[in-house]
């Protein structure tokens, strides 16, 4: 029997500059939208620190890697994460997890 492999989640963490918060959340809900139509997205939460509003978490959670692999080449992704919110972030970190029971 084959075993389905466990779905990876993605903790991103974007902090920007208080002059680039409106933009990038502008950008959010559209990138949410396109990225939960992908077929290997299970999930896509954004959320935002209360103690660091300039600070926002992203929890995806995607089929395998091949889907994650597929999410950064799609278009949405180069377009809104690499072409627009990337070059506004002072800091980033992206974690790939997964589950081990």
């Amino acid at each position: 029997m084959s075993r389905t492999p466990n779905p990876i989640v993605v903790i991103a963490r974007w902090t920007m500059a208080a002059a680039s918060l409106a933009e990038v959340l502008a950008l959010l809900p559209d990138l949410q939208r396109q990225t939960l139509l992908e077929p290997g997205c299970l999930g896509y939460e954004i959320l935002q620190s209360a103690e660091a509003p300039n600070t926002l978490v992203l929890i995806e959670r995607y089929r395998d890697a091949q889907a994650i692999a597929a999410h950064r080449e799609s278009a949405h992704y180069r377009a809104i994460v690499a072409g627009r919110i990337v070059p506004l972030l002072v800091e980033r970190q992206v974690d790939l997890l997964s589950a081990i029971a």
